[in-house]
């Protein structure tokens, strides 16, 4: 495949790239950089002096978001925003989040670098806390931005007890500055972009470097926790036991049995955390906490899930003569991409001479945010044998090139004022 001229500069991207992966690192290729932590407010601060130089006004606000603001030549006009993440998972890998932050970054300097300017105004932010790994609760600084967080997500303890108002604090903001009211709203908004790699095999398996995003599955996070009674493990008949990590165990593997119900269907259901109480070899498991995520982009498919795995947990708790309490953490809805960016990419990628799948998101992003106050697109990288949130995460600085292109051309066409409009009155 011959790329059609490239503007974007790939040995500025695979240099900021390599910057950022030495914050947090962790062996040879994998980076620790949770959120509000210290690690995590070394790569913003780092990410802030590239902005600064960039041209843009930035700052770092009371949720930890960094946003930088380049004016358009339309201040009345709504804003163009692009942007991801910087933290990670606590065995994480380099690209995750921060290729789309880099991509962004580059977009303002390739605009910058000839000279045009954009009709919107051009915010990029790189979010606080999209990962969730470390307040089991994610998106954080986007849902901050747009009024949708809830009044207990600053007493969400991390598994040292430490608050994510603490945490903050610690960050070096203040969370008593927090507004549930948002900065953003629908109004104030033209569109949202974000680059991120795949985090899944198609691409890599289909030998395509970039694809177009077509909807982003609705992720379910639950907290399950089940009660039991401790006893001595040599003492105790089998028959009388309470034991909340057998009922654990049965609830695991009936979520696996239930989102595979269909091998054709799109579900995923994990159990990624599990503590038990009191975690001695010779005492029965009186507590067991787990996490649960469930997705699907079918809403309905999604939801009947639920409601068998909810149905088993009562079941199993019976069965065991435990209690169990259930709390929400994250429900979003599956959210499709908008036709107009989507035709605004297929558009530019033909240009390039490049050939852009079209595939869906099963891991969310902090575009699924967004997509409840304004049309948003988004383009994946592949990354190889669709490994990520491991040290192994790898994709080529050439990919992560060509998807900013495209990112690019995306935003300045979008950008420059008159696309969505055309496209709107071409349908009409």
């Amino acid at each position: 495949m011959e790329v059609n001229g490239m503007l974007v500069n790939q040995n500025r991207i695979q240099n900021r790239l390599e910057q950022l992966a030495v914050i947090g690192k962790i062996g040879e290729t994998g980076v620790c950089r949770l959120a509000h932590s210290k690690e995590d407010r070394e790569a913003v601060d780092l990410f802030r002096t590239w902005m600064d130089e960039a041209g843009f006004e930035t700052e770092i606000d009371c949720f930890g978001n960094l946003v930088g603001k380049l004016q358009g030549t339309d201040p009345s006009a709504p804003l163009l925003v692009i942007g991801s993440h910087l933290d990670s998972q606590p065995y994480g890998g380099r690209f995750d989040g921060a290729a789309g932050c880099v991509a962004a970054l580059e977009v303002a300097q390739t605009l910058k670098e000839n000279d045009q300017r954009l009709v919107h105004g051009f915010h990029l932010i790189c979010f606080s806390d999209e990962e969730g790994s470390r307040f089991a609760k994610g998106l954080f600084g986007s849902k901050g931005l747009l009024g949708m967080l809830e009044k207990g997500d600053l007493e969400r303890q991390d598994k040292n007890g430490m608050t994510r108002k603490e945490a903050l604090q610690e960050f070096g903001v203040n969370p008593g500055d927090i507004s549930y009211e948002g900065v953003y709203k629908a109004q104030d908004l033209l569109a949202f972009l974000e680059l991120h790699i795949e985090q899944g095999p198609i691409l890599d398996k289909s030998n395509e470097p970039i694809g177009i995003v077509t909807g982003i599955s609705g992720p379910l996070w639950l907290t399950v926790t089940l009660e039991g009674k401790a006893g001595h493990t040599g003492s105790v008949p089998m028959s009388l036991r309470q034991d909340a990590l057998v009922g654990a165990a049965e609830i695991v593997g009936a979520i696996r049995e239930t989102v595979t119900r269909d091998p054709e269907a799109k579900t995923i259901g994990s159990v990624g955390s599990l503590r038990v109480f009191p975690d001695s070899r010779n005492i029965i498991p009186e507590k067991v906490t787990f996490t649960v995520d469930l997705r699907d982009i079918d809403l309905e498919r999604r939801n009947e899930c639920e409601e068998i795995i909810m149905a088993k947990i009562k079941d199993v708790c019976q069965k065991h003569h435990l209690t169990y309490d259930v709390s929400e953490d994250t429900r979003s809805d599956p959210k499709y991409c908008a036709d107009w960016i989507k035709g605004a990419m297929r558009e530019e990628a033909k240009k390039m001479n490049v050939t852009a799948p079209e595939i869906m998101s099963g891991p969310f992003h902090d575009a699924i945010t967004f997509s409840e106050v304004c049309d948003y697109g988004m383009i994946f990288i592949r990354c190889k044998d669709g490994i990520s949130h491991h040290p192994d995460e790898f994709s080529t600085y050439a990919d992560i090139a060509l998807g900013t292109e495209l990112l690019y051309h995306t935003a300045l066409k979008i950008g420059s004022g008159a696309y969505k409009k055309a496209v709107e009155t071409t349908i009409k």
